[in-house]
């Protein structure tokens, strides 16, 4: 069953008609609807079409937060072989809202590392919805660490709210734990690559896309703060996202211009969640493509290479 977004529900109404017409033709194999089911079916399409055209910054948040995207387990299990998960961070415990492991891509082996959100109501209370507490990144140090020692390169898939803001994490020292491992990120003298999949939130997304290549999904966002939480602070209400979604230049696009990001992932047409296996199938080539641009560097070019990158960050100025 297709979970339709708030814009979408002119095309709800459309392919909703022609499955009607499909099911009542099922019921009666002397019915034959499909002339006008196809005529819908070219209809919704088109629509599709024009829906995502250009697509706002606020619908772009929601498309990435669409609950059926293929969150950090899908892109493992698609394209990592051997996958080892390594779990607990040898301080505190083990937080499920971090993904990580010893895996091979394409016989390449590697240390992937990713917020996982869940993919359904208990998988993502148990996954706290992607939202890390500092263990969370303790443990990604702990993995990036040891990727440094045995030369393994690090990909990281971020998709994450942000950080979790709970007491607990306070207590346990959640903005230390997000410092140590931008840290890690920006010392580790191995190719580091990130990808933002979904929502690239705050310092939460930082920790892990401190990289010398990030890519970014074409309908993905990376922010400094949720569009709603802006809107809470400037305008005192919430239901301004949608200009603070535009203020904040959160898109693919924007962040290219910025030089935050490094390359856009296209998406299918309606987004990530119309057509998973082609979604992950170009997230792996351009994984591929990002580690073999930084094949050929030692140890101290690397640094050297992900430092430049981040000094130069806003060196273009705002797009108009």
């Amino acid at each position: 069953m297709t979970n339709y977004l708030d814009f979408e529900k002119p095309l709800a109404e459309i392919e909703g008609k022609a499955e009607e017409l499909r099911a009542m033709a099922r019921a009666n194999a002397e019915m034959n609807v499909e002339a006008e089911a196809g005529a819908l079916d070219r209809k919704a399409a088109e629509l599709l079409r024009d829906l995502y055209k250009n697509l706002s910054p606020w619908r772009k948040c929601q498309v990435a937060r669409h609950p059926d995207r293929p969150h950090c387990r899908d892109y493992i299990e698609a394209l990592f072989t051997e996958y080892t998960p390594l779990a607990g961070d040898r301080a505190f415990g083990e937080d499920d809202a971090v993904m990580g492991g010893l895996a091979r891509l394409d016989d390449r082996p590697v240390m992937v590392i990713g917020h996982e959100k869940g993919n359904d109501t208990k998988s993502r209370i148990a996954r706290n919805f992607g939202m890390a507490r500092p263990e969370g990144y303790r443990k990604a140090v702990r993995l990036m660490e040891m990727a440094d020692r045995f030369g393994l390169p690090v990909v990281t898939l971020v998709d994450t709210p942000g950080a979790y803001p709970g007491k607990g994490a306070e207590e346990r020292g959640q903005s230390e734990a997000i410092a140590r491992a931008t840290e890690t990120c920006l010392q580790i003298g191995v190719p580091l690559v990130s990808v933002i999949i979904g929502e690239g939130g705050s310092g939460g997304a930082v920790a892990f896309a401190s990289a010398n290549r990030v890519a970014m999904l074409d309908h993905s966002v990376y922010s400094v703060i949720s569009p709603e939480g802006c809107a809470s602070i400037l305008w005192k209400d919430s239901e301004k996202m949608r200009e603070a979604a535009e203020a904040l230049r959160l898109t693919a696009q924007d962040l290219i211009n910025l030089g935050v990001a490094d390359r856009i992932i296209d998406e299918p047409l309606g987004g990530a969640h119309r057509d998973r296996d082609a979604t992950i199938e170009a997230v792996g080539k351009a994984i591929n493509a990002m580690l073999g641009e930084l094949d050929k560097k030692d140890r101290a070019a690397l640094i050297r290479d992900r430092r430049e990158k981040f000094l130069k960050i806003g060196s273009k100025g705002l797009a108009a």
